[in-house]
C-alpha cells in the first residue's frame, strides 16, 4: 500500500549532499578508527602482553561483543521514540557528538600496556554510538529523496561514504605513518609513544566535524506525532524503556501476522549483510595469511576496495532505478558467490587483487540497495523505528560469519577454508531473499497484509 508520508519535502540536490557529507564523515570513525589505524594500535601495540595470559586480539572480539549485545537491545528503542517526538536529526547529532568525544579521548591512550583496557573501553563505546547513530541517519533518507530516487540517494551516500575513507586513509598514511623510526609521515611527527597514532585520531576527529555539520543544517528536522512529554523521574523512565520493549516485541508480532515480507526481508538482509561483512573484516588476513600478499599491499588494497565499492554503490543506485532494489541485490549476491568460489580454488596475491576487487564492486550495491528496500518497506512516519529493527536484526546475527569462518578454517586446518563459512552465510541470505516480492523501481510500499 502507499501511504502519505509526514516527512519535510525533499529539498533537492544540496539536501542529498548534506545527508551524504555524513557518511563521508562517519568514514573517519568506520576506516581510520575502527578498521585500520587505532584498533590495529590498540592490539599490536598498547595490548602487547595484555594480562591474563589471553591476547589483545581476543580482548578487543569480547568487548565488541559486549558492544554488539549494547546495539542490539538500544536501537529499536531509540528509533522508534526519535521517530514519534521529531527528534531524528537531534539523535543523530547527540551521537555524532558523543562519537567523536570518544575518538578525541582516544587521544590519552598511550603506548603502555596499563591503557589498554582505556582503550577498549572507548573503542567499544564508541563502535556502540557510531552503529546508533546510523538509525537516524537511515531514517532520513526518506527526508532528502522520493520513491522514485531512494536507491540513486541511498548509493550515492555509500558512496560517499567510501569515497571518504580512501581520501582519509591516504591523507593519513602519507602525513602520519609513512616511513621508519622516530618520525612519521610527511608531518615528520614523533612515533615514541605512540604519538603520530594518536595525532591521526585527534585529526580523524575534526574530520568528522567538518563533514558531519552540514547535514544538521541544511536537513530539516521531521515533524513529531505526539506532544514530548514532560520531565519524569527513574521509575517512569524505566517504565518507558520497559513499555518500549513491549512495542518492540508487539512490532514483530504485528509483522508476523501483517507484513511477514518485511519480517522476512529483516531476517534475509541480516544474514547476508553478517556475509558482507565477514568479507571485509577477514579480507586482509586471508590476504596476508594465505595469498602472500604484504602488509603494506594490503592497506593500498583496502584503498583500492573502497573505491570500487564506491562506484559499485552509484552503478547499483543507478541499476536500481530502472530494475528496483531486489534484482539488483540478487545479482550482486550471486556474483558474490560465483567470485568467492573462484577465489577458494585460487592461488596468489594476483588472484586475490582479482577476485578482491570484483568481490567489493557488488558489496556496494548489495549494501545500498538493501538501504533503500528498507527505506521503501518502512510505514511512513515510522522509519527510525524499522532501522532499528534492521540494526538489531544485523547485530542479532553477527556471530555467524565469525564463528563459521573459524569452523572450516579449524576442521580442515587451513585459514584458506574460512572461505567456505562466509559463501555459506552470503548464500543463506540469498536463499532467503528470493521468495519475497520487494516494492519495485519508483514504489513506495509500506507493507503488505499477510503476504510475502
Amino acid at each position: 500500500m502507499t501511504g502519505t508520508s509526514r516527512e519535510a519535502a525533499p529539498t533537492g540536490r544540496r539536501a542529498v549532499l548534506a545527508w551524504s557529507s555524513w557518511d563521508s564523515g562517519a568514514a573517519a570513525f568506520n576506516a581510520v578508527v575502527f578498521t585500520f589505524v587505532f584498533s590495529v594500535y590498540l592490539t599490536d601495540q598498547v595490548g602487547e602482553g595484555s594480562p591474563g595470559g589471553i591476547s589483545s586480539s581476543t580482548w578487543l572480539g569480547w568487548g565488541l561483543g559486549v558492544a554488539g549485545f549494547v546495539l542490539a537491545v538500544t536501537a529499536p528503542i531509540m528509533g522508534g521514540r526519535a521517530d514519534a517526538r521529531g527528534r531524528r536529526k537531534r539523535s543523530l547529532a547527540v551521537l555524532t557528538a558523543c562519537t567523536i568525544a570518544l575518538m578525541v579521548a582516544m587521544f590519552f591512550v598511550r603506548d603502555s600496556e596499563p591503557y589498554f583496557f582505556l582503550g577498549l573501553v572507548l573503542l567499544a563505546s564508541a563502535s556502540v554510538l557510531s552503529e546508533l547513530a546510523n538509525v537516524p541517519y537511515y531514517a532520513m533518507l526518506r527526508q532528502v529523496s522520493t520513491p522514485e530516487t531512494q536507491g540513486r540517494v541511498s548509493g550515492i551516500g555509500w558512496s560517499a561514504g567510501y569515497v571518504g575513507g580512501v581520501v582519509l586513509l591516504l591523507l593519513v598514511y602519507a602525513g602520519f605513518i609513512t616511513g621508519d623510526g622516530d618520525t612519521r609521515g610527511l608531518l615528520g611527527l614523533p612515533s615514541a609513544d605512540g604519538m603520530n597514532i594518536r595525532l591521526v585520531v585527534l585529526f580523524a576527529a575534526v574530520w568528522f566535524v567538518a563533514f558531519a555539520v552540514p547535514l544538521f543544517v541544511v536537513v530539516p528536522e521531521v515533524p513529531a506525532t505526539e506532544s514530548t512529554p514532560p520531565a519524569r523521574g527513574l521509575r517512569e523512565r524505566l517504565a518507558d524503556v520497559a513499555g518500549a520493549y513491549r512495542a518492540l516485541f508487539a512490532d514483530l508480532r504485528g509483522l508476523w501476522r501483517t507484513d511477514r515480507r518485511t519480517l522476512g526481508f529483516l531476517a534475509a538482509s541480516a544474514l547476508f549483510r553478517d556475509g558482507l561483512a565477514g568479507v571485509f573484516t577477514f579480507g586482509a588476513v586471508l590476504g596476508v595469511g594465505v595469498y602472500g600478499v604484504s602488509s603494506s599491499d594490503v592497506l593500498m588494497f583496502g584503498v583500492a576496495a573502497n573505491v570500487v565499492a564506491a562506484v559499485g554503490a552509484v552503478v547499483g543506485g543507478q541499476c536500481e532505478e530502472r530494475v528496483g532494489a531486489k534484482p539488483v541485490i540478487v545479482f550482486s549476491l550471486a556474483s558474490m558467490m560465483v567470485v568467492g568460489v573462484g577465489l577458494l580454488a585460487s592461488s596468489g596475491p594476483v588472484a586475490f587483487w582479482a577476485c578482491g576487487l570484483v568481490l567489493c564492486l557488488f558489496i556496494g550495491p548489495a549494501q545500498a540497495s538493501a538501504r533503500s528496500a528498507m527505506a521503501r518497506l518502512s510505514p511512513p512516519g515510522g522509519e527510525g523505528q524499522m532501522f532499528g529493527l534492521y540494526a538489531t536484526s544485523g547485530r542479532a546475527v553477527s556471530f555467524l560469519a565469525p564463528a563459521l569462518f573459524g569452523l572450516f578454517s579449524w576442521l580442515f586446518g587451513a585459514d584458506r577454508a574460512g572461505i567456505v563459512g562466509l559463501l555459506i552465510v552470503i548464500g543463506a541470505g540469498l536463499a532467503a531473499l528470493l521468495p519475497l516480492r520487494l516494492p519495485g523501481a519508483g514504489e513506495q510500499d509500506a507493507g503488505e497484509a499477510g503476504g510475502s
